[in-house]
């Protein structure tokens, strides 16, 4: 056993092997070795003796220790939300099946308060990397059903002010196939212009674009928008970007109905979009017409 994990004592009913799944220590027996470890995971000074387990731990001594460390929920969230230990859990994902099994389990017991969450999303990020297929699609099939909530929250906020858990959506579009683009576009359907006001939501709504598909349910939502809401999504700073790409790929892709569609809406108020965002909106239609 490494000298990291040595330091970090069993206390009396915990032994060294590796226990039957399902098992979960009791707080009142693994409380000194749980505040011990968590000192490990998320302290600036914790480093040294972390690369010192992960190098000379063999791979059951990790494992209990993974154990513990997905034991509880709530202690395993405070770990992934604090910045080092957010870095150091991801260091063990994809170590051994069995170890991503606790890691999986763990996250997909706070699964939104994980991926919202600054440090803690990178986790999940992560893990949609290194984890074998059947995890990964246990993770979108949770991903998907909080997609809007996601999309459109940061820090439990509805606006998004910083880059946190759709980060996470947009790393999830980059991943998948085709038919699962469409699938968050489905379930953002309804929600594309108001995320699109964002500046993290218009981010994910411009990656819906890029794909035929995910691209018609979001242009049909722009076309479906009452002319005046259309306009200022136009003019805003970030709306601007999603009609813009909206009208490129529409072009390019050679979708006339949809191309048409928008051209038509915008171009009786284009004087509006001059000396605003929407100025770029102005260049390409000028540009095409």
């Amino acid at each position: 056993m490494s000298d990291g994990l040595q330091r970090i004592r069993f206390p009396k009913g915990i032994s060294g092997y590796i226990p039957p799944p399902g098992f979960a220590p009791r707080a009142t027996v693994a409380n000194a070795r749980l505040n011990e470890l968590f000192n490990v995971m998320t302290s600036c000074e914790g480093v040294s003796q972390f690369k010192d387990i992960i190098s000379k731990s063999d791979r059951k001594e990790l494992q209990l220790m993974v154990l513990l460390l997905t034991s509880d929920s709530d202690y395993f969230t405070e770990v992934v939300r604090n910045i080092y230990g957010s870095r150091r859990v991801q260091k063990l994902l994809g170590i051994s099946d069995d170890m991503d099994a606790f890691f999986c389990a763990a996250i997909l017991r706070r699964f939104f308060h994980i991926i919202t969450d600054k440090y803690a999303s990178y986790v999940v990020i992560r893990a949609m990397l290194v984890f074998d297929k059947k995890k990964k699609y246990v993770m979108y099939e949770h991903l998907l059903h909080h997609a809007l909530d996601i999309a459109r929250n940061q820090y439990g906020c509805i606006a998004l002010n910083e880059p946190s858990g759709n980060f996470v959506v947009q790393h999830v579009l980059t991943l998948y196939d085709l038919r699962c683009t469409h699938n968050v576009a489905v379930s953002l359907r309804g929600h594309c212009i108001d995320l699109s006001f964002k500046k993290y939501g218009s981010y994910i709504v411009e990656k819906l674009l890029d794909t035929d598909e995910s691209m018609a349910v979001v242009v049909t939502e722009l076309l479906e928008c009452e002319g005046g809401r259309l306009m200022r999504l136009a003019r805003n700073e970030y709306g601007s970007f999603v009609v813009v790409k909206a009208l490129r790929v529409t072009h390019e892709t050679n979708r006339v109905d949809l191309f048409r569609g928008l051209v038509q809406k915008l171009m009786p108020s284009r004087h509006l979009l001059l000396r605003s965002h929407g100025s770029n909106i102005v260049n390409f239609l000028e540009s095409t017409i």
